[in-house]
């Protein structure tokens, strides 16, 4: 397979900057003890040089850079990304005939502007994807459900649900046709990295890969997911815990196509039933660790029965039939139309992918920025999965971060500065933490079985379904507004 090659040349900085031979003694180093060599080209072992180097080829770093070069004042920026995936390589749509990975995203309108501004969403339409404009969320005891709709906001849709692969060669053939793409990939991974300091008087990051080469980076953005490596090499510490928790997740088949999402909430965790097109949906499915590793080992036509017993079956009467809803019909004096009554998700016929599972937490970096190191994404912040926002903040960071540097360009400011850098943490912050304490507190509330909270937790979600107001303000909230639900 062949790769691209990263082919600057240098911009006329004094040889003997290019010529250290190690770093000093007062920087931060991160080693690796992987040894992963590429077999494809390799950068220049002669020290190249680069604006910005995003460690990290998935959706959030692709988007990233592809963002960037399609920003006016950004676009003329040497950008790398640093990825030894063989994806990265490929050129073309994915043949939609194929199975749909387990592996899915539900975005928001939000990240489909991005992907709109950035060229990335006319792919996405051309491969396997589900917009949806209903959700029904209820719990295991059957007193409360909530029906949300697109049509509250105005809007045609409340989201798309797209496999995580579709996501990635969308981005890849939108910064494909970016000029200079060639050299924007490095076939390669990170393997130490040196950070600027007064003594050695650089206000470059030393990256040193595992093919070899060596880059010099202004800006260094970790977009390597939760483990991420350029955190650590940063020094910057994060805070979180594990959950009691593991998600499982597969491909499902259904005999029409389902156009709404839908989630329970179990004793153990929510199950959520996502469309993603062709009669497939995709299962998110939390539960303990024991129980996760049993349903994963299950013979498929005993996991399918047990998919639709808990989507259907045996936690109390169907909602429709509850005495709370009569008893707030009488006081708001509210019909509901036929849209709005509970209804029952669609039946599951078969399992066409692999079951997998993997452990569930929080995590939150203490800084997203330090000066010549930024973070996004997973690299950022970790959150529970039970509302599908994760990789939403992800795109979210790489909006606010691709402005925040194309602000400070504007006015000549160095992008490595770190008051420019903690701009954009400022930013990010303010969104990100409010929505990792919803979802976080959704989980804890739903961890316990008690019925004086589960009669609350009832009239919580009759409080969404009949307050208009409140309604919207979720809606709005979970489609990418800022604003916070419980407030006008």
């Amino acid at each position: 397979m062949r790769y691209a090659t990263l082919m600057w040349r240098r911009s006329g900085l004094p040889e003997l900057f290019f010529a250290q031979q190690r770093a000093l003694h007062s920087s931060r180093i991160l080693s690796s003890e992987e040894g992963l060599k590429c077999d494809g080209a390799k950068i220049e072992k002669n020290q190249e040089e680069c604006d910005v180097a995003i460690v990290g080829g998935g959706m959030v770093g692709l988007a990233l850079a592809s963002s960037l070069s399609s920003m006016p004042l950004t676009k003329h920026l040497r950008v790398a990304v640093i990825d030894d995936s063989p994806f990265l390589a490929s050129k073309g749509y994915l043949k939609r005939d194929q199975m749909p990975d387990s592996r899915v995203s539900t975005v928001t309108p939000a990240t489909i502007n991005l992907f709109k501004e950035i060229g990335a969403w006319e792919h996405v339409l051309h491969q396997r994807h589900a917009f949806f404009d209903q959700m029904q969320v209820w719990d295991y005891t059957g007193l409360g459900y909530t029906r949300y709709n697109a049509r509250d906001v105005g809007r045609e849709y409340l989201g798309c649900v797209v496999e995580n692969k579709v996501l990635c060669n969308s981005l890849l053939l939108s910064l494909q046709k970016k000029e200079g793409f060639e050299n924007k990939i490095c076939p390669t991974r990170l393997a130490s990295m040196t950070l600027p300091s007064e003594v050695n008087h650089s206000k470059f990051a030393k990256l040193n890969l595992t093919d070899g080469g060596t880059l010099h980076a202004k800006l260094v953005v970790g977009a390597d997911g939760s483990k991420s490596r350029v955190r650590e090499a940063a020094g910057i510490k994060t805070t979180g815990w594990n959950y009691p928790q593991s998600a499982i997740i597969c491909t499902v088949e259904h005999s029409s196509q389902n156009h709404c999402a839908w989630q329970r909430f179990l004793p153990a965790g929510p199950i959520a039933l996502l469309p993603i097109g062709d009669n497939y949906s995709n299962i998110v499915w939390t539960m303990s660790p024991d129980q996760a590793t049993q349903h994963k080992s299950m013979d498929k036509d005993k996991f399918v029965n047990s998919v639709n017993h808990a989507l259907n079956n045996g936690y109390g009467p169907h909602p429709e039939s509850s005495s709370l809803s009569n008893l707030l019909d009488s006081i708001t004096g509210t019909a509901m139309s036929t849209k709005e009554k509970f209804e029952v998700p669609p039946r599951v016929l078969g399992v066409v992918s692999n079951i997998m599972a993997f452990p569930l937490g929080l995590k939150h970096a203490n800084n997203y920025a330090v000066k010549n190191i930024v973070l996004v994404g997973d690299a950022a912040h970790t959150v529970h999965p039970l509302a599908g926002q994760g990789v939403n903040l992800g795109f979210g960071d790489v909006s606010d971060l691709a402005r925040v540097l194309a602000e400070g360009v504007s006015v000549g400011a160095d992008i490595s500065q770190l008051t420019l850098l903690k701009k954009y943490e400022r930013q990010r912050k303010t969104a990100n933490i409010p929505m990792m304490a919803v979802l976080d507190g959704f989980q804890r509330v739903y961890s316990v079985d008690f019925w004086p909270l589960n009669i609350l937790r009832a009239t919580g979600f009759h409080a969404a379904q009949y307050i208009p107001p409140l309604k919207k303000n979720i809606i709005s909230y979970a489609m990418g507004d800022q604003k916070f639900p419980l407030f006008s």
